[in-house]
């Protein structure tokens, strides 16, 4: 008789029980269940196997050979289960890996760091991936589990794929070389960089989403996106870069300082880059609902949502951010 393809782990659990007991009453006692269940199932268990694995007396139970062969093996299938079973246990979720981008941006910083402190029992592990377009697919492959950025900006075939949550209406800015003649002014007008060749991340596969958004805030300005750059790594590189070639780098007004260069937020109409926080749909975790529960309690706090007089958002984005439940309301007059 073949061997079964499957094999109840209940079979294997009644057979442990009575092969250590070598008692069907007391082996009944400790599984919690009727004596004479037990032996159906022990049975069954034979039946399938078609091995005979006791030696059933009036006086006594003995293992046979092909008992004593599968004992062992029936041992480590049922620690296996067990090791299973006790990874998803309540309480012992595995690691959240939450991809923050960049390490000194802080929209996504400061909801993780919120998130900890409502889930105290969760780990949440920060990732740095780079660009929403490169965390989507490690999102959608299940290498990520959750991360921040402009939803709209992603291919609809990645957005068809995950849940969004809007988290902020971050006001954008630009970095320039401190020498640079529009360093001295507080705020840069766009009209300021007419003129100008600005970095927007440019053949970075994967921060499309940024590039796209800086390309429909250029159009119709006279500013121009500067030409593919190798990923500058690291401040020291960032700084050759600056300084090799000039080029103001568009940003948001969070962006870590730089050496040698200065962040001015840009005003006359001021951007916005919607940030949002995306996760793979279908998932569940502690650790999700305590990201989402930050996010609404910091938007709603920091007033995030609040589109400030005279913004400018594209129209793709805005659907995006208040179609997901963020009110997008301007505060003052109606602007661009």
């Amino acid at each position: 008789m073949p061997a079964p393809a499957d094999i109840d782990p209940r079979l294997l659990r009644a057979f442990v029980a009575v092969a250590e007991e070598l008692h069907f009453t007391r082996a009944a006692a400790r599984l919690y269940v009727a004596q004479q269940a037990l032996s159906r199932d022990v049975r069954r268990l034979e039946r399938e196997l078609g091995a005979e694995l006791f030696v059933r007396t009036t006086r006594q139970v003995t293992l046979t050979a092909d008992g004593d062969r599968l004992l062992p093996h029936a041992r480590r299938v049922l620690a296996a289960q067990d090791d299973l079973l006790a990874v998803f246990a309540p309480g012992r979720s595995r690691p959240l890996l939450v991809d923050l981008n960049s390490p000194g941006l802080v929209t996504g910083r400061r909801v993780l760091h919120r998130a900890r402190e409502l889930a105290p029992d969760c780990e949440l592990m920060a990732r740095y991936e780079s660009g929403l377009t490169g965390a989507a697919a490690e999102l959608l492959a299940g290498r990520l589990d959750a991360s921040f950025g402009r939803f709209a900006g992603l291919d609809p075939a990645l957005r068809s794929g995950l849940e969004q949550q809007p988290v902020r209406y971050e006001p954008m800015a630009v970095v320039l070389p401190e020498d640079h003649p529009l360093a001295a002014r507080a705020e840069v007008p766009l009209a300021a960089l007419a003129g100008e060749t600005v970095y927007a991340g440019a053949g970075n596969p994967r921060t499309l989403e940024w590039t796209d958004l800086a390309t429909r805030l250029f159009e119709g300005r006279g500013i121009r996106l500067a030409a593919p750059l190798p990923l500058a790594v690291g401040d020291e590189e960032f700084e050759r870069i600056m300084a090799k070639n000039r080029h103001p780098v568009l940003a948001v007004v969070d962006f870590p300082a730089m050496p040698r260069t200065v962040r001015r937020p840009l005003v006359d109409p001021v951007p916005l880059s919607p940030v949002s926080l995306v996760w793979r749909k279908g998932l569940v975790h502690p650790g999700l609902e305590a990201l989402r529960r930050a996010t609404a309690g910091l938007a709603a706090a920091e007033g995030w949502m609040r589109r400030p007089y005279g913004s400018w958002v594209p129209a793709v984005d805005e659907t995006a951010m208040t179609g997901a439940g963020g009110s997008g309301r301007r505060t003052g007059p109606p602007g661009p």
